[in-house]
């Protein structure tokens, strides 16, 4: 009988949904991270950025089984990327936000574009520019939809989210709402745009902290994490 090399070894967590108390009932996606860096088995590993992680699991949740897998390669992107720096949470909020916009239902646009709203004023205030208007990223975004667009800058006219409150609600609602906004849309490959946000998640982080150094699946199977 011919010898099956793709098989994964007993001890490699396979992808799964939920949460799980050890590798032989399966992994969610930060679990498996926390397996390949070595970390105490959780799917709150102090390898990845709290937003970013919290991205990784909605993405693996809201995936169905078969689109679940093509996450696997990404995992051992995501360790080592991690920072204080508020401005990773707002770029990961934002893309977050953008990439639901154009494919959500006409009610959930006008949430998603008070999440890029807010998202702006958070950069504006750290890059000490005017949150009067949106910048450029913000405008492009926002032209997409144009009547949720005028209704979010009504709304939020007087609103201005303090950082220590878009860091602990506001950011990961926003990608809550982005990621269940996509699972729900009306497209023909909702687990395929899932994997885009999560990559583009994960582009967000690298190019905020950009002496982050990932650990590569490989070495960290091979030292026994």
């Amino acid at each position: 009988m011919p010898n099956d090399d793709s098989r994964l070894p007993d001890l490699v967590p396979v992808l799964a949904a939920g949460k799980h108390r050890n590798p032989r009932r399966g992994a969610c996606f930060m679990e498996f991270a926390s397996y390949l860096a070595g970390e105490r088995w959780s799917d709150h590993p102090a390898c990845t950025h709290p937003l970013l992680s919290a991205l990784a699991r909605l993405v693996n949740d809201h995936t169905s089984d078969d689109g679940r897998q093509r996450l696997a390669v990404l995992v051992p992107s995501v360790i080592g990327l991690t920072s204080d720096d508020l401005h990773v949470d707002a770029r990961i909020a934002l893309r977050s936000a953008a990439l639901a916009l154009p494919v959500a239902a006409a009610e959930r646009q006008r949430v998603l574009a008070v999440a890029i709203v807010a998202c702006d004023r958070i950069l504006a205030g750290l890059d000490g520019r005017s949150a009067d208007r949106p910048g450029a990223q913000a405008r492009a975004i926002l032209d997409q939809v144009p009547l949720a667009a005028r209704w979010a800058q009504e709304f939020s006219r007087d609103i201005r989210p303090s950082e220590k409150s878009f860091r602990r609600h506001g950011a990961p609602n926003i990608v809550l709402y982005a990621v269940s906004g996509i699972a729900r849309a009306c497209i023909p490959d909702p687990d395929a745009m899932l994997h885009d946000l999560l990559v583009a998640g994960i582009a967000e982080c690298k190019a905020s902290i950009p002496e982050a150094v990932p650990v590569s699946a490989a070495e960290s199977v091979r030292s026994g994490a």
